[in-house]
Order: C-alpha cells, then sequence, then structure tokens
C-alpha cells in the first residue's frame, strides 16, 4: 500500500479504498476501547452483571467526552484539505496548530467539569442503587486520562487527511492492543476490577496520543505540528464547521444516556437494570456497524475536500459517490451477518441464558435500518466535507429528534423495550429527508466552488 497518497491525482477509487480500509480497520479496532472493558467486566466472578449495567451507565458518558474531539478533528481537517488543495501549506499549518490549543483547553475544562458533577451525572443517567458504585468506580478513572483520549480522537483526523492514512490506523491499533493487553491485567491479575479496566482504558489513550504527536512531527508532512500564531476567527470557524459531525456524535450520547433512564424507569426494579445490560450490549454491537462507516468517510473526507478546494468538479462528484457505495455496501454486509454474528458476539458479554435471547433479540431490531444509517451518516459527513454546516446540521438534529421523539414516546405506548425500535425507526425516516436535501443543494454548491471541470494542475499531498 502506498504510504502516501496523491489526493489531486491518484485515481479516485483507489484512492478512496486506500484512504477509507485503513481508517475503517482503525475505527473498528477502536470499538474495542468500548467493548473490550465490557466484555471482561461482564466476566467478573459474582458481580459481572451489575457491573456491565454500571459500566453501561459510563458508556454514553464517555462517548460524549470523547465527541469533542470530533469537534475540532473534523471541523479543521476540511478546512486544512481544502487548503493543501489550494496549495497554500502556510495556512494549513496554522489551522492544524490552532486546532492542537482548542483540544488542549477542552480536555483541561471537561475534565474539572465531569469529575466536579460526576455523581450528579451517574444517578441523572440511569444508575440504581446496586449498579453505582461499580459505575463510580470506572468513570472517576476515566476522566483522569480525558486530555489523552481527546488529544488522540482529534489529531488522528489531521494525519489521515494529509493521505497518512496508514498513521492514523496506527495510532488506534497501538491503544487498542495496548488496551487488550492490559485489561485482564489490571482487572484480574492486580484484582482491580471495574477501576483496573479504566486504567487500562487510560494508559492505552496515553500511548495512543503520543504517537499522534510524534507522527505529526514528521519530516515530509505537508502541514507539520507546531505552536503557531493563536487566530481566535480561526478557531471559531473550526469550530463552526465541526459543529454538525460533533451533535451527531454528542446528541446520540445524550440521546443514549435518555435511553437507559427510560429503560430504568419504566423497566422498574430489577428489570430496568437487566435492560440496561442488554443495552450495553446492543449499543456495543452497533458500533461495529457505525465505527467502520464513521472511517470511511472520515478517512474519504480530505479526498473530497481537497479536491473542493481544486476546483476538480469531476473528481468531488467520483468521490461522493465512492463513498456512498462503501457505506451503504459495508452496511448490507452487516445487515446479513447480524443473525449469525448477534448470538456469539453476546456471548462475550455474558453467560446468562436470558441476557443472550433478549440481547439478541434487541440487536436485531435495533440494527434494522443499517442500510439507511450509512444514507443518513454518508450525508451529514459530506456535506461537512463540501463546507455545508446548515445542511449537515439540519440532517443531524433532524434525526436526533426522530429518534428521541421514539425513545421517549414507545415505552408509554408498548413495553419498556420497545425503546430499541427508535434506532431503525429514526434512521429510516431522517435518511429519506437527508438525501433529498443533499441531492439538491450539492450540484449548486459545485457549481459556485468548480468553474472548471478538470484544472490544469494541482499540488500533490505529499
Amino acid at each position: 500500500m502506498k504510504k502516501k497518497n496523491d489526493l489531486g491525482r491518484d485515481p479516485i477509487p483507489s484512492l478512496l479504498l486506500r484512504l477509507a480500509v485503513p481508517t475503517m480497520l482503525a475505527q473498528l479496532i477502536n470499538v474495542l476501547y468500548s467493548i473490550v472493558d465490557r466484555m471482561f467486566i461482564g466476566h467478573i466472578a459474582g458481580i459481572g452483571g451489575l457491573a456491565l449495567a454500571g459500566t453501561g451507565v459510563c458508556g454514553p458518558i464517555i462517548t460524549l467526552l470523547s465527541s469533542f474531539s470530533f469537534l475540532v478533528g473534523l471541523g479543521g481537517t476540511p478546512l486544512m484539505a481544502m487548503k493543501l488543495g489550494a496549495g497554500d501549506r502556510e495556512a494549513a499549518a496554522g489551522i492544524l496548530s490552532n486546532c492542537f490549543r482548542l483540544l488542549l483547553a477542552m480536555a483541561a475544562g471537561l475534565s474539572l467539569l465531569f469529575f466536579l458533577f460526576r455523581r450528579q451525572f451517574l444517578w441523572w443517567f440511569g444508575a440504581s442503587e446496586a449498579t453505582f458504585p461499580y459505575a463510580m468506580d470506572y468513570i472517576t478513572v476515566y476522566i483522569a486520562g480525558t486530555a489523552f483520549a481527546l488529544l488522540s480522537g482529534g489529531l488522528n483526523s489531521f494525519l489521515i487527511a494529509q493521505g497518512r492514512s496508514g498513521l492514523g490506523m496506527g495510532t488506534v491499533v497501538l491503544g487498542a492492543a495496548l488496551n487488550i493487553a492490559l485489561d485482564p491485567v489490571f482487572i484480574f491479575l492486580l484484582d482491580m476490577g471495574v477501576s483496573g479496566a479504566a486504567w487500562a482504558t487510560i494508559l492505552s489513550q496515553a500511548a495512543a496520543c503520543a504517537f499522534a504527536l510524534v507522527s505529526l512531527r514528521l519530516p515530509g508532512l505537508p502541514a507539520p505540528l507546531r505552536w503557531g500564531r493563536f487566530q481566535p476567527e480561526l478557531c471559531l470557524r473550526v469550530l463552526s464547521l465541526g459543529l454538525p459531525p460533533f451533535l451527531t456524535y454528542a446528541l446520540d450520547s445524550v440521546i443514549l444516556i435518555i435511553l437507559n433512564t427510560a429503560l430504568q424507569r419504566y423497566g422498574g426494579p430489577g428489570e430496568g437494570d437487566t435492560l440496561i445490560t442488554c443495552a450495553a450490549i446492543v449499543q456495543s454491537y452497533t458500533l461495529l456497524i457505525g465505527m467502520p462507516m464513521s472511517g470511511i468517510t472520515l478517512g474519504c473526507q480530505g479526498a473530497v475536500s481537497f479536491n473542493l478546494g481544486a476546483g476538480n468538479r469531476q473528481r468531488v462528484k467520483q468521490a461522493l459517490w465512492g463513498v456512498f457505495l462503501l457505506c451503504t455496501g459495508f452496511a448490507l454486509l452487516m445487515l446479513a451477518a447480524t443473525p449469525f454474528l448477534s448470538p456469539q458476539f453476546v456471548r462475550f458479554f455474558s453467560t446468562d441464558g436470558e441476557t443472550l435471547i433478549r440481547s439478541v433479540r434487541y440487536i436485531k431490531i435495533y440494527t434494522a435500518g443499517a442500510f439507511f444509517m450509512a444514507v443518513q451518516w454518508m450525508c451529514v459527513d459530506m456535506s461537512t466535507a463540501l463546507g455545508q454546516v446548515r445542511l449537515a446540521l439540519f440532517c443531524s438534529l433532524f434525526r436526533k429528534s426522530l429518534f428521541l421523539g421514539g425513545i421517549l414516546l414507545f415505552p408509554v405506548l408498548f413495553t419498556a423495550s420497545a425503546a430499541f425500535a427508535a434506532e431503525p425507526f429514526c434512521d429510516i425516516t431522517a435518511s429519506l429527508v437527508s438525501i433529498t436535501l443533499f441531492l439538491r443543494f450539492t450540484p449548486k454548491l459545485l457549481d459556485r466552488y468548480c468553474l472548471r471541470p478538470e484544472p490544469a494542475e494541482v499540488p500533490a499531498a505529499r
């Protein structure tokens, strides 16, 4: 595989594969950050079920924290890629340096906020008397490593946007592999239980963060990391462009928190904890679909933004079609495999018969709209790559509102477990609206940016 991808000259199909496959695999491996802890925790003797429910309450909170890396990373990389496409490497490096400052500031502020209010958050977001101690042990340690999570996630996208998808994959693989190795040591060998899983995670994220920082200082990068000059207006532009993908991830986390709360409330004592345990497993499986699709769109954003900045209409259109086919193809593959994969997947978390039967059923319901999820994901992230902030924001918020409505309404009309049906309901409905708007507004954008079908020459991204 080529180490350096020429975003302006390489054939689009092979370029997208070289960009998408490593980041897709990296995001798939990144899922292990979220689910390996739960797998080991679910098998702690005597307390596995309750401990898994406790970390299930923490899961959306952790995802909410991590989503701030997308606010900066996915807000800054399209701007940087456009500058590289226009041949302005100095401006591209300035964007990276300001995004680095933003990530540092966010890490400090969020760590303090979540540490001070962690008890209240856990009670508000679905913890019970039985699960609270395990949730508290896990979240207290995890918050201490917030800076590593934000920096590794946020900076990694700037490697990918410069055509270094291999280094981007290396950042994630390093962290995930270390997490897998450390989990059994801290949880079982050192007998640290739930808090041991959190320690394994933050140490792994620290290693990934160090790798990303070193990689961005390597010679030969078009836009290397340096301190640079602080530009407040540029930071506001980054935050504005990053708002739609941030809301996509952050509001998903908020809605999952509401889902846990609804399951606890309408399920009642005992049943509520069982449903949250199942929800933790269901959400872990959903990451096997959502995170690789995120890798596809993240990996290909640079190619779309670069060629838009270079004014190459044909390559932008080819890239958009390529992303659509990759996302929907992967979603259909996972949809077909779910009936066979889901029982084996659940056994990684629990050997309890009732948990197995119910979790498999809920997984099939939750992922029924996977094809439409892919369409929605492509529309939001590619709108961001094209700089269409308002369109991306509307599509994201529209889907969230449908999801939230389903979570709040379905348990009232039917049973507590009916809340799981809110996911396919919102995926199908929102994707039809999003693709209609995307097809309407994107040609007008290309008419404005791409005044000629083929530019004479574009600078290579080396």
